[in-house]
């Protein structure tokens, strides 16, 4: 089982947790949610794809 794309996607996710609370609530790293995305698209970017074995 690949587990890139499923680890991208929560961390996509937990990132725009995190950025929506620091817009409500300032908190020590919020400017660690942005970097979180852009892992996880990246991270599920390349684990979505397919195997093209002939």
């Amino acid at each position: 089982m690949d587990r890139t794309f499923p680890a991208g996607a929560v961390l996509s996710v937990a990132g725009i947790c995190g950025y929506l609370t620091g817009v409500v609530v300032a908190y020590p790293g919020r400017a660690f949610s942005l970097t979180a995305i852009m892992v996880g698209i990246t991270l599920a970017a390349i684990g979505d794809r397919r195997e093209a074995d002939g």
